[in-house]
């Protein structure tokens, strides 16, 4: 009951904070983020939480999707990215359905993007601003995811007609607030008390209260039947000051303070609140002194600065020029720098030629001083000689073994052709 009393406070401002702290709105002024920025997500995030347990969140979605409830902090710290943005998406559908407008609930393998486009589009369809890039919401957790699942809660509880009713505070006893307040106020019998513990701590001697009481009593009884006697006092001014320094030590009253009462703390936000002004006093003067020296220090220092600028004036000029002119230079050494580059490269290519024509000279002028290849010519010419003279001597063997032979065969033939050819008178004889 208290969470949801709490939350009633909270959703409007919450979501002007989360508005004004990111700049929404047309024509609204940016405010500058405080140090408890950082941790606002996780203060939406409960209350988102408390807003989907009045939907009834738990027995309409998780039971039926057999889903986890998430923790108070699920979507403000990083878990696990994935799981996160299918339960920021299963959410966002469900809410947006709660909200009265339909919605197709996403499935794991979805495309991403076109889900956050449409969830944003559900969004702005309700008035709700969203001044930020899609993929803030693809992580699945952060202070932008927060912030959409809140104000789709909010539009559902909208159109279910849920209101915010004012928080019922407990009506606390009497006798604990009788107990408070003898705890805080002084009564006469723990000042007896402190007294005894202060005679037997400190042996000093204390007047008692109630005697004191009594005393005070019969004197007011006195005076009051004897008014019309106290008309004249004719009390010695210098007795009543001896007797109030004797009597003053015993009006002594000491009360044990407890660091925990809330007098002491209010009083010690007197003092500081004193000591921080007077030293506000203080410290104002001294900055008010050291911004005027300051000041007088700036404005010497722009006088100077124009002294010295209008009296070097000339000096600036030459040396502008000086400068022109050494641009000038730099730009006319890269020029003859280049071509310098250009020649030497040319210069490197004529000599390589230059080399190689040298070679072919080298060799050719070498080939025609050397006797070397003569000599091997008439070696040659000497030894074609001795083979020709071999040959002629090879051949005149074969012409002469080929004419033995030719002659052989011919003395044969003639002796074969006698002896087959006989004459008939021969013949005859025998």
């Amino acid at each position: 009951m208290m969470a949801a009393a709490a939350a009633v406070v909270t959703p409007s401002g919450l979501e002007d904070g989360v508005s004004r702290s990111r700049g929404e709105g047309a024509g609204e002024v940016v405010v500058e983020r405080g140090p408890g920025a950082a941790y606002h997500m996780f203060v939406v995030m409960e209350d988102l939480v408390e807003k989907l347990k009045l939907l009834r969140y738990e027995e309409d979605l998780l039971r039926k999707n057999n889903l986890k409830p998430p923790s108070r902090h699920y979507f403000a710290l990083p878990t696990n990215p994935g799981e996160q943005f299918y339960m920021f998406c299963t959410l966002a559908a469900w809410l947006i359905n709660k909200a009265g407008h339909p919605f197709e609930q996403p499935q794991e393998y979805d495309d991403p993007n076109a889900t956050i486009s449409n969830i944003l589009s559900e969004l702005r369809a309700f008035g709700r601003t969203a001044d930020f890039p899609p993929s803030k919401l693809k992580s699945g957790y952060g202070e932008h995811v927060c912030y959409v699942l809140d104000c789709l809660a909010e539009e559902a509880l909208k159109y279910i007609g849920f209101t915010w009713k004012r928080p019922a505070y407990p009506v606390e006893e009497l006798e604990e607030e009788t107990v408070a307040e003898d705890d805080a106020e002084l009564t006469l019998n723990k000042v007896d008390e402190e007294f005894v513990e202060e005679e037997t701590d400190n042996e000093e001697n204390f007047i008692d209260l109630n005697v004191l009481k009594a005393q005070t009593y019969r004197l007011d009884m006195n005076e009051s039947a004897k008014q019309e006697d106290i008309l004249e006092s004719t009390t010695d001014a210098a007795e009543w000051s001896l007797e109030v320094e004797r009597i003053l030590p015993q009006l002594k009253v000491t009360i044990r303070t407890d660091n925990k009462d809330w007098r002491i703390h209010v009083d010690q936000m007197h003092q500081h609140k004193n000591g921080i002004e007077s030293a506000l006093k203080e410290t104002k003067g001294f900055l008010d002194k050291l911004h005027n020296e300051i000041s007088r220090t700036l404005e010497k220092i722009g006088s100077r600065e124009k002294y010295i600028n209008n009296q070097l004036e000339h000096l600036v000029q030459e040396y502008r020029a000086a400068q022109a002119q050494l641009s000038e230079a730099r730009e006319r050494y890269q020029q003859g720098n280049g071509g310098v580059t250009e020649r030497t490269r040319l210069l490197s290519e004529v000599t390589e030629e230059l080399e190689k024509v040298k070679q072919e000279m080298e060799e050719k002028g070498s080939s025609m001083t050397d006797g070397a290849p003569l000599v091997k010519i008439k070696q040659s010419l000497t030894k074609l000689k001795q083979e020709t003279i071999q040959m002629d001597i090879r051949i005149g063997v074969v012409e002469h073994t080929l004419l033995q032979s030719k002659l052989k065969e011919k003395s044969n033939m003639t002796r074969d052709m006698h002896a087959t050819v006989i004459p008939e008178s021969a013949i005859g004889s025998y």
